[in-house]
């Protein structure tokens, strides 16, 4: 399985929004490592979705070739100063190999862990019969409000829609300039849309839907609460499936719940009536242990 945050083009973003990156490929293991700074002019090396580890491509012993990933990463974070290296698998036996060699669990994840996941192979109505009943109901009000949902390249409204979620959610968004360099990740094997669902030709809510491989992602949505009534994101996301699978993707990833974090966010997912899908978490691996110790203690604090 491997992941969008695991290839180059997505590594190329990264830069162009403003990380140093680097790229690791023995042809054994593969990681995309991204710097994240933080306070106190520190910061720390960052692995999403990651490693890989290319299992029939290892010949001699895993060990060896496992040793050397994690020491080519610290050599890496001491000459650029990091505290601590994170990474993220995807995979439970990557978890379990590289575990042994002193990471530490953290509770401090960047991707989601779970998330929900429409299999799009299923017809329209075996979809539809998978939801809750209340997602099916608000489906039927939004179709019954006419709300119209179309592709878009107007990020200004979807800006405008993103500054009313996140004063009413309390939640982080990234600066306008990310996601205009979001959306122009078009071509090789992405495709990004901005989707936008309208009432009387009012913007009311919207959706950046990233395509790679057999996978529609749904990374960021917007909303205007004032017109909640017309349920207008479940117009747009009803659109959203039906389109995908009109193209022939195989999955609709919802991209991240958690009950503690955003419950809201999350029953609205569980309620489509896809498969929760677990990973690993996140693991660090500390460089300097007094500011890795230090970083902790300001984590818990906030």
């Amino acid at each position: 399985m491997k992941s969008f945050l695991q290839t180059t083009e997505w590594l190329k973003f990264q830069e162009q929004v403003g990380h140093k990156t680097w790229r690791f490929d023995n042809g054994k293991i593969r990681a995309n490592i991204i710097q994240h700074k933080i306070p106190f002019g520190k910061n720390y090396l960052y692995i999403p979705h990651g490693p890989e580890i290319l299992f029939d491509k290892i010949s001699g012993g895993l060990k060896n070739e496992i040793d050397n990933f994690l020491k080519y990463l610290k050599e890496l974070a001491k000459e650029n100063k990091s505290i601590f290296v994170k990474m993220e698998p995807l995979a439970d036996v990557v978890t379990e190999l590289v575990f042994r060699k002193g990471i530490k669990r953290s509770k401090k994840e960047i991707q989601p862990s779970r998330s929900v996941i429409i299999n799009l192979s299923l017809s329209e109505g075996e979809l539809l019969e998978r939801m809750h009943h209340k997602t099916r109901y608000n489906i039927k009000v939004a179709e019954r409000n006419k709300v119209k949902v179309e592709d878009s390249n107007n990020l200004d409204i979807f800006w405008k829609l993103l500054g009313h979620t996140t004063k009413r959610d309390r939640f982080f968004s990234h600066g306008k300039d990310y996601y205009q360099k979001l959306l122009a990740l078009n071509g090789g094997e992405f495709k990004v849309d901005l989707v936008l669902a309208y009432y009387e030709s009012k913007p009311v809510a919207g959706a950046i839907i990233l395509c790679y491989g057999d996978t529609g992602y749904y990374l960021h949505g917007a909303s205007d609460y004032n017109h909640h009534q017309l349920m207008a994101p479940y117009a747009l996301h009803w659109e959203n499936i039906k389109h995908l699978k009109r193209e022939g993707f195989k999955y609709y990833d919802f991209w991240g719940i958690d009950a503690q974090k955003w419950p809201g966010v999350t029953r609205f997912k569980l309620g489509w009536g896809g498969d929760a899908r677990e990973y690993p978490g996140s693991f660090d691996i500390p460089i300097s242990k007094f500011w890795y110790f230090m970083y902790r203690i300001v984590r818990r604090a906030f």
